[in-house]
């Protein structure tokens, strides 16, 4: 016998009455605001042709390591949820076994937020009221399977539905832009913009580096095996993303280290590099002063600088061999951002015009070092909770951490760094009752005027991110 699956309404408010009502209250009034989305992984191909999704599995398991992360943990292998093998092995390519498979152990998620996320897609995009699991597998299938073909449930249908007012993708500096350029040139007037992500030319220890180099030079004319060549193709490719709408660079690094090298020290470091002789130390070196010039570059241009630091990727040498990058399996590590930051900060720091956002695992420096550093200087901008820290544990952990140091202002509102396109409006439904669960706490404890709250309400689930990332 299925179980119906129900979302409680006021489903991550206070359980106190009183501080409940309010939250209640807060939220009502920012539920239906339009969708910033600055920063995500969504694939701009879904809207530049706006074919169909495939089936159930497509759009829910294969492409999400949320979800294929937590089946691997209990010894389920990638190939049997058919994430793609970069060395060409097989997987499983039945998507309704793989959607059995997901079905049979939904239980997993019991507690976590891709529970949240995954009904309320399941709920509100698709009408499904049973709950998922081995017995229900095929029906649930079956009802999300019959509407995918439909109009309605079309990428561009599904982008207006859930309110997206803009949405920011993120491509390799090498990209050519195509799928962005199709939608350009549509009929369609949905905003998506692209993000200029230059990891695979700005770390020496990313696969094929020199090559990469080779292809940036070729791209832009520039001959980029030099220095000064190699700084002016990053000018010349972030005028070009910016053409496509781009508002904003993201850099994500292993450590936030950031560095002002003299120019001779740095053409040095960039020639080792291309040699193939650069140390890791070399290596850190050099992306953490690439990171001080793209802050210059922003300057010029007006591109948001946004870091995303302190995740130990590919942890396992085996599945990066076999299934290639983002397969689950990058780990937080712990992060000093007082030094780091130091040479970034001391350079361009005190400049009001320029924006950086830095986001960060390591919950613990948000009260010891991000939010200190956030509340003096002026070009710097807290992220939101990031990625294993999405949570609505996570939210709320932050907003206690930084409000006393940072307060509101200096935060960027809420992004859903997604690939599963339905969990968009999930995640920002969580941000924003968590957000008024909070809010209401400081107006019940007397710390807050409900007038003032409602205010910053709207500032967070709305203005801070449009105003933060310029879109």
């Amino acid at each position: 016998m299925s179980t119906p699956l129900e979302l409680h309404e006021d489903r991550l408010f206070p359980a106190e009455p009183g501080i409940r009502a309010l939250a209640r209250e807060l939220y009502a009034d920012v539920a239906d605001l339009p969708i910033i989305s600055p920063h995500g992984h969504t694939d701009p191909k879904w809207f530049a042709k706006n074919q169909a999704f495939q089936n159930p599995a497509e759009l829910f398991v294969t492409p999400d390591h949320y979800v294929f992360r937590m089946l691997h943990s209990q010894g389920i292998p990638l190939e049997a949820m058919g994430v793609p093998r970069a060395d060409g092995g097989e997987t499983e390519q039945d998507p309704r076994k793989i959607w059995r498979l997901f079905a049979e152990n939904f239980y997993l998620f019991r507690g976590t937020p891709s529970r949240i996320w995954i009904e309320h897609a399941f709920q509100h995009v698709f009408g499904i009221d049973t709950r998922l699991s081995g017995e229900t597998a095929d029906a649930v299938y079956d009802q999300i399977a019959a509407c995918l073909p439909q109009p309605a449930f079309r990428p561009r249908a599904l982008f207006e539905r859930f309110g997206i007012e803009a949405l920011s993708t993120t491509e390799s500096a090498l990209d050519d832009l195509h799928w962005h350029n199709m939608i350009r040139d549509s009929d369609w007037s949905g905003n998506v913009v692209t993000t200029y992500r230059p990891n695979a030319v700005v770390d020496p220890e990313f696969d094929g580096f020199a090559n990469n180099i080779e292809r940036l030079g070729d791209i832009t004319g520039e001959d980029a095996t030099t220095w000064t060549g190699y700084l002016a193709a990053h000018r010349k490719r972030r005028a070009f993303f910016k053409t496509f709408g781009a508002t904003t660079s993201d850099h994500g690094h292993a450590t936030a280290r950031t560095e002002n090298l003299p120019q001779d020290v740095a053409a040095q470091l960039f020639d080792k590099a291309l040699r193939g002789q650069h140390s890791a130390e070399d290596a850190d070196m050099f992306r953490g002063h690439m990171l001080t010039e793209m802050a210059r570059m922003s300057l010029d241009d007006g591109l948001v600088l946004q870091i995303h630091a302190g995740s130990a990727r590919n942890h396992s040498d085996d599945v990066m061999a076999r299934f290639g990058r983002d397969k689950g399996y990058d780990i937080p590590t712990q992060t000093d951002y007082v030094a780091a930051l130091k040479p970034l900060l001391n350079a361009v720091g005190g400049e009001a015009g320029l924006t950086i956002i830095v986001f960060t695992l390591d919950e613990t420096a948000f009260s010891r070092e991000l939010a200190p550093l956030a509340g003096v200087y002026p070009a710097l901008k807290l992220g939101p909770p990031w990625w294993f820290h999405d949570s609505a544990e996570g939210m709320r952990r932050f907003r206690e951490t930084v409000t006393e140091t940072a307060g509101f202002y200096n935060t960027v509102g809420f992004n859903d760094d997604t690939r599963a396109f339905c969990s968009i409006p999930a995640r920002h439904d969580v941000a924003r009752r968590v957000d008024c669960a909070y809010l209401a706490t400081l107006v019940a404890t007397g710390r807050l005027a409900e007038d003032e709250a409602a205010q910053v309400a709207y500032d967070l689930t709305y203005r801070l991110a449009k105003q933060a990332c310029r879109l």
